[in-house]
């Protein structure tokens, strides 16, 4: 009889990318994909602990299996990622769930089929939790699911202690990947007909391999083919003009810039530990648009950080309208225990800022409408991701990130097109296809 396996992912591209490395290990070992929990002979919930909310609907899921699992005794459940790695939790989780079977942290990815293994020769609970990051896995052979696009680790971990952050707790310090080892995968990657990379790292800007970061780019972008390259998440700190100058002598290099500011306070990016100031944010942002001034800037803002005054939340508005961001991911600030800013004084009041998101979000939306109003008329060219069966349209993304739909009658995923905008709205386009 044919196995099946099931994977709950949550939080960052890095999760998701991991889940594909899940799903190799679970394929190796005999098992298929299943779309519901209830055909799968194993679930696993990749985690995120990053903010509350994410926890909580991992707890809730975890939860929900409890009937299935007394329904289904032999189906194996596990819980890995983030969440159990953070002090204590394993053991909570256990506790609140006697029945996972499996628990696992972000260290251990790779020894999930020995998890598995030795689960079913014993009766109770394996939890296993390495402490130490140790050496990084080259023997990874993930299941991707995510065609055209291929995401890349090309290093792990941070440095940086942002005070509001969990990250290096849970992910360690930063360790790089041989550069030699990610231009290989990369190579193979366009080979096997991947058209789009992105080069994963908590901060993958900070890479600090045998090359540089924007010297690992410029070798990448050297590859034959027909392909884009994206990178993600940056760090303002490490954004150097070097690599300004790399994103702008390669075509391949997408003019797409994802550069996480958080406030446009000083007194805040002060508490926050993000070693910069607002007026260094502006000038880095000011080279990279006069080097290249089409580039589309993304980010990530928190409202509600602890001490945050009206005065500073008035400065992050004031930043994002001098940026104008392409889009933005905005949050409320969740305090998670065990870092800096979970103790800090003068934690803002819920209502606070819930108002306070409301009027972020909608200044950023305002400017995503705007800035998808004057493609209108204009020919963009499209990588084809998906087919959209609810609108009957095909999707891809151009390379500044904006989403476009369009009609064909042909499978075009996976190629470039072009195609004329005809409409706007919000964060996509929709078009038609032009020579």
């Amino acid at each position: 009889m044919n196995k099946f396996y099931h994977i709950v992912t949550y939080g960052c591209q890095m999760n998701v990318h991991e889940s594909e490395k899940i799903a190799g290990i679970l394929s190796g070992m005999g098992y298929e994909s299943c779309d519901f929990p209830e055909q799968a002979d194993i679930v696993v919930f990749n985690t995120c602990c990053i903010r509350e909310n994410a926890e909580n609907h991992a707890f809730g899921n975890i939860g929900m299996l409890k009937k299935l699992k007394q329904a289904k005794k032999d189906m194996i459940i596990a819980v890995g990622g983030c969440l159990p790695q953070q002090m204590n939790k394993a053991e909570n989780l256990h506790e609140k769930f006697p029945y996972v079977d499996i628990i696992f942290g972000t260290h251990n990815l790779h020894d999930l089929q020995s998890l598995i293994e030795k689960k079913r020769r014993q009766k109770k609970t394996v939890i296993e939790i390495e402490d130490s990051e140790g050496e990084i896995c080259e023997e990874d052979k993930p299941l991707r699911t995510s065609y055209p696009n291929a995401w890349v680790n090309i290093m792990y971990g941070c440095n940086n202690f942002c005070s509001y952050c969990i990250v290096p707790y849970v992910r360690g310090r930063e360790r790089s990947r041989d550069s030699r080892k990610i231009i290989e995968e990369v190579r193979s990657l366009i080979a096997e007909g991947y058209r789009e990379i992105t080069l994963l790292g908590q901060n993958v800007n900070s890479y600090r391999g045998d090359l540089t970061f924007p010297q690992l780019l410029e070798e990448i972008a050297k590859l034959d083919g027909k392909f884009r390259l994206r990178f993600m998440t940056s760090h303002p700190k490490d954004f150097s003009p070097e690599l300004i100058e790399v994103m702008a002598k390669y075509p391949k290099i997408c003019h797409c810039l994802h550069l996480p500011v958080q406030s446009g306070s000083d007194r805040i990016l002060k508490a926050m530990n993000r070693k910069y100031t607002s007026a260094q944010y502006l000038e880095k942002v000011a080279a990279l648009r006069k080097r290249i001034p089409d580039c589309a800037i993304t980010t990530d803002l928190i409202v509600g950080f602890p001490g945050e005054t009206d005065e500073d939340f008035r400065a992050t508005l004031a930043l994002a309208k001098k940026v104008n961001f392409a889009s933005a991911f905005t949050f409320v600030y969740s305090k998670r225990e065990g870092t800096v800013a979970a103790k800090m004084p003068d934690q803002v009041p819920e209502e606070v800022s819930k108002a306070r998101i409301m009027e972020l979000v909608e200044l950023i939306n305002s400017q995503t409408r705007a800035l998808s109003q004057t493609y209108i008329g204009k020919t963009i060219e499209i990588l084809c991701e998906d087919y959209d069966g609810k609108r009957g349209l095909y999707m891809g993304r151009d390379e500044y990130g904006r989403m476009g739909y369009f009609p064909c009658d042909k499978n075009v995923v996976g190629q470039f097109v072009n195609i004329k905008v005809e409409q706007a709205n919000g964060v996509s386009l929709t078009g038609n296809i032009v020579d």
